[in-house]
């Protein structure tokens, strides 16, 4: 193969320049992989003449997808336009013309990623979408590859950069949530409407496409269960604290006896988790194997650069199919149906802080409804506050399953010696020993 492969480029925004950048710059090192060169023949824009971060003769740009899509010369179609239903055509026109795909796009491939790959898989193309989830980190190819011989028991992570910026600054400088946003929004961590970061969509998305991956079946988006970080408590981080956690936005799928639970909610994490760690705009996933373990993947989650890295290397992959003659075939189907556990098949630990009078006989009987439930105490704090006769208990539970602890968060608000449950949050502890005691709950 001595002829260069053209790739046409849906988008030049940030991602878009920075994988010209990287094309351009590391011709040799391609050429060296793929005994051929890489040249990025079209591009895809809205506006021709607008001033742009990377030079480029603007005789490659159009407005009109066609030029792209229907170029007998072009082997390669990188979206990087972002959107949903108008990438999702073009994809699928795409694939229709023999064309292999590589995305950036998360949310596209979190909505109609196992259609996508289906489409791709029909008409013998490549789909790849390394960029789609934390950037930079090649966390799907170490899923996919890596760990292949594994059965994969939990995947956990921060997927979402401006989460974790915001919440570094809350945990390690007090500071409120709304400068902490504020900040980040100054410094290019946060979009001026940071909704899909701060409500935990983004990080669903990914989880999303995690999960998929991680387990072999098909999770839709919507069986992803969401909260996000907006109403978050400075008083609960400082409690958190005070017991050894910091407060993280953490994505979570479990997989056990093929029943699998995705969600992605705050969660107070032991100091000596491998994540508490992982601080202001950086993504880190952790996984755990049956066989291999704990291993955790680390890295930039967003910028440029970082995320044009994952989409030149699924070029890459792209181009060493082509040279061996078997693409479209790197795709697994799901393996398994899907199940979803149910909430009486789902453990953890959790973080409580209750309101309630001061008055003799109040912890008992809150003892006595958690005892009925057979939920335990790991830690327990009571403080006063500043209104006549009322304090504060802030418990942590033992592993108990979800179903308990909604019940018990039921009988709480009925129980006249509780004023009010101000917060509760999921607690995950050292990471090898909680995985130790889940099984042994399960």
């Amino acid at each position: 193969m001595g002829s260069n492969v053209s790739v046409g480029l849906l988008g030049l925004g940030v991602v878009g320049s920075g994988v010209i950048k990287l094309i351009e710059n590391h011709q040799e090192e391609l050429a060296h992989q793929l005994g051929c060169g890489v040249n990025v023949k079209s591009v895809l824009v809205r506006d021709t003449e607008k001033t742009r971060d990377v030079q480029i003769d603007r005789t490659f740009l159009t407005t009109n997808p066609e030029d792209i899509l229907n170029d007998p010369e072009i082997d390669i179609i990188v979206e990087v336009m972002g959107g949903v239903e108008e990438s999702y055509h073009h994809i699928l026109k795409a694939f229709s013309s023999k064309k292999h795909v590589v995305t950036a796009n998360k949310d596209l491939v979190a909505l109609h990623g196992p259609e996508l790959q289906e489409a791709a898989t029909k008409n013998q193309c490549d789909f790849y979408y390394e960029a789609s989830v934390a950037g930079g980190i090649p966390i799907l190819r170490g899923i996919a590859e890596g760990l292949s011989s594994d059965r994969i028991q939990q995947v956990m992570g921060i997927v979402n950069g401006t989460t974790n910026y915001i919440l570094t600054k809350m945990n390690n400088e007090g500071m409120p949530y709304e400068d902490a946003l504020k900040q980040a929004q100054d410094l290019g961590f946060a979009e001026a409407d940071p909704t899909a970061d701060v409500e935990g969509l983004d990080a669903a998305r990914k989880m999303a496409i995690l999960g998929r991956l991680a387990f072999s079946t098909d999770i839709a988006l919507e069986e992803v269960e969401v909260n996000g970080i907006k109403d978050l408590d400075l008083e609960d981080l400082k409690y958190g604290d005070k017991l050894g956690y910091t407060m993280k936005l953490i994505g979570f799928a479990n997989c056990k006896d093929k029943k699998v639970e995705v969600n992605v909610q705050p969660t107070f994490l032991a100091k000596s988790h491998p994540l508490a760690d992982v601080k202001n705009e950086y993504n880190a996933v952790y996984v755990y194997g049956e066989a291999v373990g704990e291993t955790m993947f680390y890295g930039p989650g967003a910028g440029s650069l970082p995320t044009a890295t994952a989409v030149v290397s699924d070029i890459v992959a792209v181009i060493k199919n082509i040279r061996l003659g078997v693409n479209g075939r790197q795709s697994v189907a799901p393996r398994f149906k899907k199940q979803l556990k149910a909430p009486d098949q789902r453990f953890g630990q959790y973080y409580l802080r209750l309101q309630v009078k001061d008055e003799v006989g109040t912890f008992s009987k809150i003892s006595s409804l958690f005892n009925e439930l057979n939920i335990s105490f790991k830690r327990i704090l009571q403080t006063p506050v500043q209104k006549h006769q009322q304090a504060e208990i802030i418990l942590v539970t033992h592993q108990t399953s979800l179903s308990n602890f909604t019940t018990a968060l039921e009988r709480l608000n009925r129980l006249d010696a509780v004023i009010k449950v101000k917060s509760y949050y999921k607690v995950e502890g050292d990471a090898k020993n909680e995985m130790a005691r889940s099984d042994q709950s399960l």
